[in-house]
């Protein structure tokens, strides 16, 4: 089984992740907002992948950035919902390398696709959901355009 995230909302997103740590679920979350959108791959199944909550703690937010009320470029959707399906199939199929571990941002004004990688171990303040850590150490490993 994997679990696609689709949703335009962080309470929907939290309540998502939440329910696959619990299963240890592999889930594909995707989100698009105006012209920019990202895409991770959280692999409950390894017990070294981070969660959701890990990289976007509960209440961390200012606000939803919901798409009915932000604007989502068209296009992106399409992009990041292919790029979800590719990922969905792969972890199926066990097929390449997925993106758990990792963040892939889209900036679509300017055409960057970057990745953002785990760079430090796993260590804090999530340990009542999944034990695997916070979002210190993410960074930005490179990009193409």
């Amino acid at each position: 089984d994997v679990v696609l995230d689709c949703s335009d909302n962080f309470s929907t997103r939290h309540a998502v992740n939440a329910a696959c740590v619990t299963h240890r679920k592999p889930l594909v979350s995707g989100a698009a907002v105006r012209f920019d959108g990202q895409l991770a791959v959280f692999d409950m199944r390894d017990a070294r992948s981070p969660c959701y909550q890990c990289l976007f703690p509960a209440g961390g937010e200012d606000s939803d950035m919901r798409c009915a009320v932000m604007g989502v470029f068209a296009p992106l959707v399409g992009i990041v919902g292919s790029t979800q399906a590719a990922e969905a199939l792969k972890l199926m199929a066990g097929a390449g390398t997925s993106l758990a571990g990792r963040l892939l941002l889209f900036s679509l004004p300017v055409l960057i696709f970057a990745t953002i990688w785990r760079a430090t171990p796993l260590t804090a303040p999530i340990w009542r959901r999944c034990g695997r850590g916070s979002t210190a150490g993410w960074t930005r490993r490179g990009s193409t355009s």
